[in-house]
């Protein structure tokens, strides 16, 4: 029965979006750990949701805001807000909230070099995307940690 009731427990899914590729991370039931899903194609990225949440509980849907160190855009950053407008109309009943992604993907490739990866291994971009997405995720429960 217990086992059930965490089965039961909504996610947070987050998306490193973009335009080719899109890593996705999902939390644990508690929302403690932040776990690496998949690197889909970007094309697919609303039939894998719609899928992913017929089996899956899903509380909030959190996406990278791809910023310049200056705050301002990059050229990413309009078609991850095109994105978010067809999330929410999509799917008007999962809150989309932005996280910042600056130096996610950096962040990534360091910790794949800490962890031991071989070059080649490292520089596979859908990796990075699946751990940038994880990264985005874990900052963000900690910062709900902090509340």
């Amino acid at each position: 029965m217990k086992l059930d009731y965490l089965c039961s427990m909504p996610r947070i899914l987050a998306i490193d979006y973009g335009l080719r590729r899109t890593g996705i991370a999902v939390s644990d039931p508690l929302k403690i750990i932040a776990n690496g899903l998949t690197t889909i194609e970007s094309s697919t990225l609303f039939s894998f949701l719609e899928d992913y949440f017929k089996t899956e509980s899903v509380e909030l849907i959190l996406i990278g805001d791809p910023r310049n160190l200056d705050d301002s855009d990059t050229h990413a950053t309009q078609p991850v807000r095109k994105i978010i407008e067809q999330l929410r109309k999509k799917f008007p009943s999962i809150p989309v909230k932005t996280i910042d992604e600056r130096f996610t993907s950096l962040m990534a490739s360091r910790a794949m070099h800490k962890m031991g990866m071989k070059k080649k291994k490292r520089q596979d971009k859908a990796m990075i995307d699946k751990i940038a997405a994880t990264i985005m995720l874990q900052e963000y429960m900690r910062s709900l940690d902090e509340r």
